[in-house]
């Protein structure tokens, strides 16, 4: 029997922040800026699985609609927001993160502080990382979203058939990090440079890929390849190689799937003899 593998390359709970924290989270998120017009403002600190989840397109958007200016950013700790509002402000603005966070998202809990010397914002961005002492969580992968899928199966759609379709909703998350703070360039994406056509959905906050970290298609993204020490592929009929693995199970085969956590083994399951090896 011949074998062969196919690859691919609670509750939320609201508390003030304790100064030496809010100090602290102030320092470190104006490191990297320039000296110039400083002003007061709220810091709220969001822990939990709030990292790969979609959770600073959502406070970008809350922001934008709320009309507050600021930033917010991945760390070590989780996410850090910077607001120019005022107190109860930012307890409405805590409020709707609650309310509306992304579905694979879990809030544990949200600081918010009253601190000085934020810069003075203009607009409401989402800031580069900075990394630290690890205390937050990654969410775990996701299975593919109806709309993904829908993707996949619509002749029409540029990642049509293209097995590792993915937006903020679905995907590859723990397994493809090798550290935090979760952005592209900290997962095993990074060898993939993202094409014209990715680059304008990670960056357009209109689209459900903006800033999905392992946003990927035919032509920038990883690929399927089919590897038979026993028959080259070139002999097997298919259109690709995932076909061509299609055609070794109706063979008989059992073919060796790797997935983002393992090997899932596959054959025809009407096969007796493929069924008892």
């Amino acid at each position: 029997m011949r074998r062969a593998v196919i690859k691919s390359i609670g509750m939320t709970q609201y508390s003030e922040m304790r100064p030496e924290d809010a100090r602290t989270d102030a320092a470190s998120s104006g490191a990297e800026e320039d000296a110039g017009p400083r002003a007061d403002g709220i810091l709220v600190r969001v822990r939990g699985t709030v990292q790969g989840v979609g959770f600073r397109p959502t406070v970008w958007r809350i922001a934008r609609e709320l009309g507050v200016a600021g930033d917010v950013a991945n760390d070590a700790e989780g996410v850090l927001i910077r607001v120019a509002t005022t107190r109860e402000g930012a307890s409405a603005f805590a409020a709707r993160m609650t309310a509306e966070a992304p579905a694979l998202a879990r809030i544990e809990s949200i600081e918010i502080r009253h601190v000085q010397g934020l810069p003075v914002f203009e607009g409401f961005i989402i800031r580069p990382s900075s990394a630290g002492i690890v205390r937050t969580l990654v969410a775990p992968d996701a299975a593919t979203c109806p709309q993904c899928v829908s993707e996949i199966h619509t002749q029409t759609e540029r990642r049509y058939c293209y097995p590792f379709t993915n937006c903020t909703n679905c995907g590859p998350r723990l397994t493809i990090i090798e550290r935090v703070p979760y952005d592209r360039t900290n997962t095993s994406m990074a060898r993939f440079a993202m094409c014209e056509a990715c680059q304008r959905e990670y960056q357009d906050p209109e689209d459900r890929r903006f800033h999905a970290e392992p946003i990927a298609c035919p032509r920038c993204g990883p690929k399927a390849q089919l590897v038979d020490a026993a028959t080259a592929p070139a002999q097997v009929e298919g259109h690709d190689d995932i076909a061509k693995a299609v055609t070794l199970i109706r063979r008989g085969a059992i073919i060796a799937i790797k997935g983002l956590g393992g090997y899932h083994l596959a054959c025809d399951a009407t096969n007796p003899d493929a069924v008892t090896e």
